[in-house]
């Protein structure tokens, strides 16, 4: 059972400014959730009801997990200082 992957607006903007060789990485790992959202290294945010995180070295995906409709939605990529204050 395959989930769809959709991503925000934000976090296509934020994924078009990283280098080319982190945004293969990141590109990878968001297909890689479709088969499976919560891939082992995935943590659950604290305070909210959906929403996981997922690292690829020094930029971090933040994510919600919608099982009844099969849907991942990207919300925010960006670097680990920057990604939990914009979320």
């Amino acid at each position: 059972m395959l989930y769809d992957i959709s991503i925000t607006r934000t976090a296509l903007k934020q994924l078009s400014k990283l280098p080319i060789d982190y945004k293969r990485k990141l590109m990878i790992k968001i297909d890689s959730l479709a088969s499976n959202p919560r891939p082992q290294g995935s943590e659950k945010l604290s305070g909210t009801k959906n929403n996981y995180r997922i690292r690829v070295g020094v930029y971090r995906i933040v994510y919600s997990v919608f099982d009844k409709q099969l849907l991942v939605d990207i919300v925010d990529v960006d670097h680990r200082k920057q990604v939990y204050r914009n979320s």
